[in-house]
């Protein structure tokens, strides 16, 4: 006797379709189907029919999405068994026995970018700060406003400074600037100044906790805080009011830090439009902050806040730290655990410090860096800064075709010739020609399943921005996408990450237009830290928004040239931050140019 595999296996299609039809069209009433003999596994193929009638002509279009080609014959058998074979695995969304996933619940799969047998990061702990002596207090408000945390953390510390002043310093600049500017999404001036008030009776009686104690801060309003609202930047969460703390809100506070407000970003971590309107680039306020790091760029640029933390997928506190002239530091991915933020991506989402200077971002770093049993992509790992430590010799490496091209401009060619006069080795480096555009398929399958409720429910349509490559559309297509397709993508993804690893074998760190769309998606795939400062300053002729409020405008153009600030990144072996950072400091002391603010704040 057969079984039932075998018979559906070997059965022709055409035996099985007048079958069907005998069947169905008989008076009889319908035979129940004949028991399997014991022992016969179950089978692919054999469950009850579902969803909707599907026809060879279905096949046909959704090849053409897929760009998969099919036989009339191939196209027949899948019309014919899709509703029992395939339809049934769409069940825990389209029922009857539906399956809600929480915010919480991560995919089962973990993204590690450590290759098996790598030694990532450094073997120990270390971190020495600057030792220099932070000066006089200065007598203007603004002054201090602009210090970098290295200083204003001395000063709190003996008290030439309080964190109650200076959190009253930042929120007067915040009541006068944001209304140009749009990048505060909610102020927490009591919340900060019972902080503030806190941190300076603990100081008082001996009790310093570190460097961001008393320091004001802003937060990318996708970190929850406990009663306060956390609105992901989007119209269907304006009121969406977290009842704990992120991880990384919390290890702020233990750290004494003073949360003053949560900043914008594009709704939902994409460019810089929230339901609040654009947020405004301080340098150029014709043009919008870029983003999705928007309010922590603007923000640091217009000294509304001692330091901020962004978050990056693709580029988010990259583009909006080059456009707004401030330092950005993009963590190894799994540093800084994610746990009470926001979710667009959970293998690329990465959160970091956007600051005045490059040994604030450590400082920070060094606060938020650490495993949390709440994100399960977060590892173990060591921080090894020092800031005394030499750069004499670190071969940088960068591709000589890009240094000749758009994005790249004079300063970038100028900060690889400043690294040469700094004792470090410029080493050409070669990637190959490969299609680093496939990996964005992650990227935009994971964030269409990470707001699939909004999309099926239509409360996307609700965001404000409703192009072509904004998230409502990109989500709704990605739908389409093939699971087949993003398992491919993501065995690329491993194949990139071992060119990295051959790179980083032959240098020991990358010298990159900031821009530069190749190096954005692959070090954002393969999980490699890194570092965006600014060196110098470039002329534009119109503003460079990423989208415009009213999408029919033209970007607004300058009849004189505009200057605006401009930068490098720089990229790290895996964990290895200290090491991009002490190249970052020697380049932003050598460009003498980071402390320069823009006009009129």
């Amino acid at each position: 006797m057969k079984s039932r595999r075998q018979f559906l296996i070997k059965a022709p299609l055409g035996l099985l379709a007048a079958t069907t039809v005998n069947i169905t069209s008989s008076n009889a009433e319908e035979p129940k189907p004949a028991a399997p003999p014991p022992g016969a596994p179950p089978t692919f193929g054999t469950l009850p029919a579902v969803g909707p009638d599907v026809s060879p002509a279905t096949f046909t279009e959704a090849g053409k999405l897929a760009q998969v080609t099919m036989s009339i014959a191939e196209r027949e058998m899948a019309a014919s068994s899709w509703r029992t074979s395939m339809a049934a695995m769409l069940e825990r969304r389209t029922g009857p026995r539906k399956l809600a996933l929480e915010d919480s619940v991560a995919p089962a799969t973990q993204w590690n970018p450590v290759l098996p047998g790598m030694k990532a990061g450094p073997a120990r702990d270390r971190f020495v700060r600057s030792k220099t002596d932070a000066g006089p207090l200065p007598k203007r408000d603004d002054d201090i406003a602009f210090a970098p945390v290295s200083k204003l953390s001395r000063w709190i510390e003996s008290r030439a400074l309080s964190s109650e002043r200076l959190t009253r310093i930042y929120l007067e600049r915040i009541q006068r600037f944001d209304p140009k500017l749009r990048c505060v999404i909610t102020l927490t001036a009591d919340h900060a100044l019972a902080q503030a008030k806190k941190a300076d009776q603990e100081i008082a009686a001996g009790k310093y906790r570190g460097p961001l104690h008393g320091i004001p801060y802003g937060v990318k309003d996708l970190l929850d805080t406990a009663g306060i609202a956390t609105t992901w930047g989007a119209e269907p969460f304006r009121n969406r009011v977290p009842v704990a703390d992120s991880v990384v809100v919390a290890r702020l506070t233990a750290a004494g830090a003073v949360l003053i407000a949560k900043l914008s970003l594009g709704a939902l971590a994409l460019n810089d439009i929230w339901f609040g309107g654009q947020t405004m680039n301080p340098w150029l306020l014709e043009e919008g902050a870029s983003g999705s790091s928007a309010g922590p760029g603007a923000a640091m640029a217009a000294g509304l806040v001692a330091f901020s933390i962004g978050s990056e997928t693709g580029g988010s506190i990259i583009s909006p730290a080059m456009r707004c002239g401030v330092t950005g530091l993009r963590p190894t991915y799994g540093r800084v655990p994610r746990t009470g933020a926001m979710t667009l991506c959970w293998s690329l989402d990465k959160l970091g410090p956007m600051t005045r200077s490059v040994e604030d971002a450590m400082l920070v770093l060094k606060t938020i860096t650490g495993p949390d049993k709440g994100d399960i992509g977060s590892v173990p790992c060591k921080l090894d800064f020092d800031v005394n430590a030499a750069i004499k010799g670190l071969k940088i490496g960068y591709v000589p075709a890009w240094m000749k091209e758009d994005p790249a401009t004079d300063v970038d060619r100028a900060a690889l010739e400043a690294a040469k006069t700094l004792g470090m080795v410029p080493t050409p480096i070669s990637l190959p020609d490969w299609p680093y555009q496939s990996l964005n398929l992650i990227l935009f399958a994971e964030g269409a399943a990470a707001f699939e409720e909004i999309i099926l429910d239509g409360r996307a349509n609700q965001l404000k921005i409703q192009v072509p490559d904004a998230w409502p559309n990109m989500f709704r297509e990605s739908r389409f996408l093939s699971a087949v397709d993003f398992v491919q993508a993501d065995r690329m993804r491993r194949k990139v990450t071992l060119e990295m690893a051959r790179v980083f074998s032959e240098v020991d760190l990358l010298l990159v237009p900031s821009l530069r769309d190749e190096m954005l998606t692959i070090s954002n795939n393969t999980g490699h830290p890194s570092l965006t400062l600014r060196t110098g300053s470039v002329e534009v002729s119109e503003a460079r928004s990423d989208w415009a409020p009213d999408t029919k405008s033209p970007p607004a153009k300058f009849a004189t040239p505009r200057r605006v600030p401009h930068g490098v990144t720089l990229i790290g072996r895996l964990f290895d931050e200290g090491t991009i950072a002490r190249a970052g400091m020697a380049l932003e002391k050598i460009s003498a140019v980071s402390a320069e603010r823009p006009p009129g704040f």
